[in-house]
This record gives C-alpha cells, structure tokens and sequence, in this order.
C-alpha cells in the first residue's frame, strides 16, 4: 500500500531549520510505532476522510479514479499537512446482485470474483500512490456485525415493517429472481433483449414483472409470479430528522453544490419506503426470523462498510464513528452516489438511535469524460488504472493531469494532446524549471545557505516573518524606477530589498489563495494557487536577474535571492504533496529537508536556516513527445477488438512498437481518405492538399491529370453541341478519353499514398 505520509529521511549533521512543532510535521512514518494505529486525540482536530467504495465487478477507470479515491486521498494529505489528525479509510464493496451475475458470466464463484478484484483495485491505488490508512473490503465478519447490529436497532426503534412483495421466481433455478437474472420484451418499446431493471433500446426503467415473455437468464426457462416478504425501511418516517440534520450539515460543511441541490430534490420528492432486504445468497443475511434465506440490500450494506472496515483496522474504531463531537467526516465520491451519503445513510444511523459521527462535507464530481466520449471496457476506449502504467509516464504527472481536470462543476475531458501540453508547459517549464534552476545555482554556494545579508529586509524565522512591500502610490513607485535606473549603489541596494518584499508579499498572498481553496474542498483551484506560486518563483529569479554576474558582482543580492528561493522550494514541497506526493518527496531529499507543514496564517518566513547544506539537484520532470499522441490515442481508443484480446478482463495492452504501427496506419488512413475525398472532389487537388512536398513525378502527373480533364471536358461539350446526332467516332474517343483520365487518376491517388507513407515515417524518426 502506498504511504499516505511524505518521506522521512534520517537526520543529518549538515541540516539547519527551524524545529518549532508548527513548522515539522507531526505524523510521518518516521514517528510511527509498529502496530500503532491512528486514533482521535482530545482537544485537537481529528479529521475521518472516506471514498466512495469501488465496486468490484470492474477495474476502475480515469474517471472513477478522480471521482472518489484520488480526490479523498489529496484532502487527505493536505489535511496531515495542517497537522490535523486525519484517517484515510476506503475499501472494495463485494455484495450484491451485480457481483452474483459476473462470476456466473466468469465461471467463478462470488468469493473468487471479489478476492480477484480487490487485489486489482489495491494495485491499481498502489501505483496511483493513492494513501490509505487502510484499504479493506465488505465480505468481513465485522461488515456482518455492525449491519446487522443498525438492522436489528432500526427494527426495534419502529423504522422497519414487513411487506409482501409479487416477484419472479425460477423453478428450474429454485428461486427468486432479483432484476438482474431476468431478460424479456419491452412493454414500452417491444425490444426482446430488455433487462429486468431496464430497457437498454428505448431507456424506460423497468419492473421485472412488467416485462413480456420473461425468462431467467441462468437457464431461460420462463418464470412464474410469486409474492415474497420483504422487510421495508419507513424512511418517510425518518424524513423530519433527517432533513433537519442535513439542512444543519450542509451550511457548517460547506456541502459542494450538485451534493445540495441533489439531496434537496429527494426530501422535495418525498422519501418513500423501500425494501432493505433482497432474494440473493451473496450478502449480509438478515438477522430475522422467517428470512434466513435473504440478504440485505446492497445499497444498505455498503455505507456501513465505511465504519466496519474502520473496526478490521482498529478495535477502537468506535472513537471514530461514534464521536460526533471531536471527529468531523469528510466524503468523497461522484454526483450518482450522493443520495446514498446524504438522505439513505444518515436516515439508517438516525434512526439507529446510536450517536454516530454524522457527514461534515460531502465533495462531489461530475463527470470525467474520454477524449470527447465516454470510456469503455467492452469496446477498449480509455485508459483504465490497470493500464495507465504501461505507457512510461510516472504517476506524479497522471496525478497532476486528473486533479487539473478534476469535473468539480461541470463534466470534464481527458485528452492526450493537453495531457502532454500540460506535462511541458506546466510541470516541466514551470515547476520543475524553478526547483532545479534554483537547486543547481546552489552548486556555485557548495549547496550551503549563505548567511542572511544585510540591506536586503530579510530576517530569519525566530526573528519573526517576513517584511511585506507597504502599498503605496503609482506615481511613487514610477519615480522610484526612474531614480533606481539612474543610479548606483545604495538605491541599487534598496531595490533589490523593495523587490524582495514584493515577493514576499505576493508569496503570502498566493499562500492564503491555496489554503482557502483547500479548506473548502476546492481542489483544483488549490493546484492552480500552487502552480502560480512556482509560477512566481520564477519571475522572481528573473526580475533578480539570477545569473553569473550576480553571483560574482552583488553577492549580497544573490544571497538574498538564492535564501528566499531555497525556501519557497521547501514551503512548496508541502504544497505539492497532496497532489503529487512522489514528486514532493523528490524535492525533500534534494533539500535534505523534513517534510513541512503549510506555513502558518500563510505567512512565508525563512526556516531554513543559514548553513543548511542542500543533497544534490536532479530533474522533477521529464519531456513527453508529442509525437506520443497519436500512439496512445490508437492505443487506447478502441482500435483493437477486444474480443481478440480475450474479452474485458484478459485484454492485454499493446507493446509500443505494436502502438506505433497502428498510430502511423491510422494517421495515414486519414489522410488518404481525405485525400481520396478531395479527388473526388476534383482532380489533383488531392495531392495539392495533402503532400507538403512535391516531387517532379507527383508535379508532373498534375499536369497530366489537368490536361486530361480538360480534353474530357471539351470532347463532353463537343457531343453536347452535336444536339443528339450520332457520331459514334467521336462518342469513342471521349469515351478513351475519359478512361485515359480515370487511369490518370488513380496512378495519382496511389503516387499521393505512397508520399504521405514516406512522409510520416519521416517525422516519425526525427
């Protein structure tokens, strides 16, 4: 499992920064005792932070990567970050019909299913560097426990009552069919392939029972009605105090917008009662008499895998989930999930009765669609997590792309082309740019900080922060341009030490943009605020004209650059650990650094300290070809039939010479086609359009083709004047003509493919 902490390195005679507790942080690896586990502390903030459980049918893809398990995990971190105590706790959830129908459809039993693709998911986190406290699953005897414990609480509180219900029901199969296991025709639209839950032709919900000439999809023989008693959530009853906890919670947490209007529109509805109990054998059974051959609903059962899977992490997982007052939760998943969160759940721990640490935040996405589409497994369109690393692009900048994208408000799109052009233009030129320019001028100061220069308005951290420009007029600052440009020494002193407190202050003023964007759950506007910090690092080495000369020349001014510089490098390492953690890890080794917290009240203050030797500089990031585009856009844009990959779960992914073919045949198909279209279109306008450069053979037959088409056009025109009187030698010599021009054509067509193939391999070997 990846760390959810940042690197701890070992301590090191040459490191000098301040030790006070508010600057280090306090949990790491490093301070953790084997076996310890985290727990609430008194009179400190404890933070619980959950993901939606993935379901274990299918791999996830992007867009449920960045939905839930990535979002939560950069909260998080962030929140370790502030010092707050903080669990991560996420898990697989197993039961339920739909894991029942695919390990028929894989010939497998449930448990092998589940315990398949729980270890799938946990890689795919894994490599994502996704930092569970703990990831655990659903199929647990303490999942059993404490869901038929709320059970059995709402039954004896008066929230459950039993109903009969008319089901369909297998006699082959000796039993009842959940929607799921019956196929028959539309009473809507007639299709005959319509599924029990819903018609996949004309998209009507559907009732089992409603469908025409059912049959069971295990052995299609034709079932029978038959009632059922089912045990049903009074949930209308639980409204009232429902509605006034979540009214409460959403104004103090700050809930996302889509979380409000979402859980809004339910209690405008009206909650009406639901059966917590289904026909299955794959689940919790229920603890009632007369029931043991049903199980709980699934949608019941999977939010209590939240605590129980806590409780496989901690005996005392109750100090987490029944302490409402010193533990606040925070929950992350997509928009199709939120009722769940907000009006299911909370109704089902109210009406428990037990004091359970209620939903503080809910952060939702919308979401995240693929290259203008949506992604599919069965039709191998868009990358999914057991493949994102196949292309040799390390997780720091899959991590960056997702959480810039991040569908916060509105759906988004992952697209190669600016996945690329974000790796160059933003990691590399900007980040990754600042730290090593920074980082390798170190080499000209033997990587030790200089001590603190005079004139230049900088004090170290027990000194206090650092002085921030006073504001003042246009004009003012305009003249004190002029004057710094027209003279030397002193006032070349004094605006250097104005320019540092620019920084300074713009520093402190991005800072505060990042943590109020973080405190509200706003992730992406949190990444923005730290890449226009990097962003002004940079400016800041250029307004001080970081170089030789000034090195050599205005010691003192470079000294005070390289101190401010080395530092914003260590206040970004903690900025950036939530989204890229490897990256900030990177940053901290290179700095011989402990990790850090978010600076204080946003305030930037110099905390390593004079005489800090800095390890050695290297790279953060490295250039993508854009040339890489069109691979991977054939590679994973379902140009291969998966069938031939051996269906959903056996597709192998692609070598990248086998990328690289399919990208060049692909491109060239396009370009032939529309060179084909514009020869439709008219003559040699093909090549024209097409080939960038001519050869004398490609020129020539040009002009052949053109010559050609006008003898046709005039022998055409000569007949037309004939007026319908046979001239059956001229009416064969258009007609040679015409065939003349045709052969013309097609040698051009095949002269145009044969250069564009040359010219794609060419630029694909530059």
């Amino acid at each position: 499992m990846a760390s959810p902490f940042p690197i701890a390195l070992p301590v090191t005679e040459t490191r000098s920064h301040n030790k006070d507790p508010s600057v280090l942080m306090k949990l790491t690896s490093a301070n953790l005792e084997p076996g310890q586990k985290i727990l609430p502390k008194p009179d400190e903030p404890n933070v619980l932070v959950t993901s939606a459980l993935p379901y274990v049918n299918n791999v996830p893809h992007l867009g449920n990567i960045i939905g839930s398990t990535l979002s939560a995990d950069v909260y998080a971190r962030y929140s370790r970050t502030r010092n707050r105590n903080t669990l991560y706790i996420c898990g697989t959830d197993e039961y339920g019909t739909a894991t029942e129908t695919k390990a028929l459809e894989d010939g497998v039993s449930p448990q092998q299913l589940c315990d398949k693709y729980h270890s799938l998911h946990a890689q795919v986190y894994e490599w994502f560097q996704i930092g569970f406290d703990h990831f655990g699953r659903t199929t647990t005897p303490k999942q059993t426990q404490i869901a038929q414990d709320v059970f059995l609480k709402l039954n004896r509180n008066g929230y459950l009552e039993q109903r009969s219900m008319t089901q369909l029901y297998c006699q082959s199969c000796s039993r009842f069919l959940a929607d799921r296991y019956v196929e028959g025709v539309c009473p809507k639209c007639s299709y005959d392939d319509a599924r029990g839950d819903q018609c996949d032709k004309c998209g009507q919900l559907l009732d089992a029972v409603e469908l025409i000439k059912p049959r069971c999809k295990l052995c299609s023989s034709s079932p029978i009605q038959k009632d059922s008693k089912h045990m049903f959530l009074r949930i209308d009853n639980l409204q009232p105090d429902c509605e006034k906890w979540a009214r409460k919670a959403a104004v103090e947490g700050a809930w996302s917008a889509n979380g409000r209007l979402i859980t809004e529109s339910w209690f405008k509805e009206g909650l009406r009662p639901f059966s917590l109990t289904r026909d299955l054998k794959w689940g919790v059974p229920v603890p009632v008499e007369g029931m043991e051959d049903k199980v709980l609903y699934v949608w019941f059962d999977a939010p209590i895998g939240y605590p129980s899977i806590t409780a496989n992490y901690t005996d005392d997982w109750e100090q987490w989930w029944k302490n409402p007052e010193n533990v606040k939760l925070y929950q992350f998943m997509g928009k199709d999930n939120v009722r769940f969160h907000t009006v299911i759940f909370p109704s089902c721990l109210i009406g428990s009765g037990d004091p359970w640490t209620m939903l503080h935040h809910i952060s939702t996405t919308e979401y995240l669609q693929y290259e203008g589409g949506k992604f599919s497994k069965s039709r191998n369109v868009g990358v999914f997590g057991d493949k994102a690393g196949q292309i040799g692009v390390p997780p720091s900048v899959w991590r960056y792309y997702l959480l810039a994208n991040r569908p916060e408000a509105a759906d988004s799109q992952f697209a190669w082309r600016d996945f690329i052009t974000r790796n160059n233009s933003e990691l590399l030129a900007n980040l990754g740019n600042f730290c090593n320019r920074v980082l390798t001028f170190m080499k000209k100061y033997d990587r030790k900080l200089p001590e603190v220069p005079e004139g230049q308005g900088l004090r170290l951290c027990h000194e206090g922060p650092l002085e921030e420009e006073e504001e003042e007029e246009e004009e003012e600052r305009e003249e004190e341009k002029k004057v710094n440009e027209a003279e030397e020494g002193s006032s070349v002193i004094g605006s250097s030490s104005r320019r540092n407190a620019k920084f300074v202050k713009d520093v402190n003023s991005i800072l505060g943009q990042y943590i109020e964007a973080m405190e509200a759950v706003k992730l992406r506007p949190g990444l923005q605020a730290m890449m226009a910090l990097s962003a002004r690092g940079n400016l800041f080495l250029t307004e001080s004209h970081l170089d030789n000369n000034l090195f050599s020349d205005r010691r003192a001014e470079c000294d005070a650059v390289m101190l401010l510089a080395i530092n914003l490098i260590w206040v970004l390492s903690a900025l950036i650990h939530p989204f890229m953690p490897e990256t900030s890890d990177s940053i901290l080794v290179q700095l011989d650094a402990p990790p850090r917290t978010v600076p204080e009240g946003g305030k930037f203050s110099l905390d390593l300290l004079p005489g800090h030797v800095i390890g050695k500089a290297s790279h953060l990031f490295k250039r993508i070809d854009e040339k890489q585009e069109e691979i991977w856009r054939v590679q994973f844009g379902g140009s291969v039939d998966s069938s031939k990959q051996g269906g959903d779960d056996k597709q192998q992914g692609m070598s990248k010479k086998q990328a690289q073919k399919l990208a060049k045949a692909e491109k060239k198909k396009k370009l032939t086609e529309a060179a084909a279209t514009e020869s439709q279109a008219g003559g040699s306008r093909s090549a024209a359009v097409v080939v960038k450069n001519k050869t004398p053979e490609l020129i020539e037959l040009e002009k052949e083709v053109k010559d050609k088409g006008d003898e046709v056009r005039k022998a055409k025109e000569a007949l037309k004047a004939k007026k319908g009187q046979d001239d059956e030698a001229e009416k064969s010599a258009a007609d040679e003509k015409v065939k003349e021009l045709l052969d013309l054509k097609s040698r051009l067509e095949r002269l145009t493919e044969q250069l564009i193939g040359l010219e794609i391999e060419k630029q694909e070997e530059k």
